[in-house]
């Protein structure tokens, strides 16, 4: 357990590793602790440059677990990877199809990213 404030406790996330393929048929790995809303975010093309412009985006292959440190070092490892062995990562585990992206969210932790605006 981290502590931020004295008397304020902070649990640690589960991160997820997940690797999602563009339209261009290209492969981006990437880390998160929402899965669901980082695969949103890459398809409304507000998550990362490199996906912007290669829309759509589908999730291939996810790793579950991993402390923030640990995911990192996961995520640079298979961007290391050469693509024949990527592809071999994602043959040897495969997404199910109908399988649900969701993770638990903690509502007293406020959301990072931009505060919507309001109409003027």
């Amino acid at each position: 357990m981290r502590w931020t404030d004295p008397g304020t406790a902070v649990v640690a996330s589960t991160w997820t590793v997940y690797l999602v393929r563009c339209r261009d048929g290209s492969l981006y790995t990437g880390i998160t602790t929402d899965l669901d809303r980082r695969l949103a975010a890459h398809n409304a093309g507000t998550a990362s440059r490199y996906t912007r412009s290669r829309l759509p985006v589908k999730l291939v292959h996810e790793e579950l677990g991993f402390t923030h440190s640990s995911a990192l070092k996961r995520e640079a490892a298979i961007k290391r990877l050469p693509r024949p062995k990527k592809l071999a990562l994602l043959a040897e585990r495969p997404v199910s199809p109908k399988a649900k992206h969701t993770t638990p969210r903690n509502p007293t932790r406020p959301r990072r990213g931009r505060t919507p605006r309001t109409p003027q």
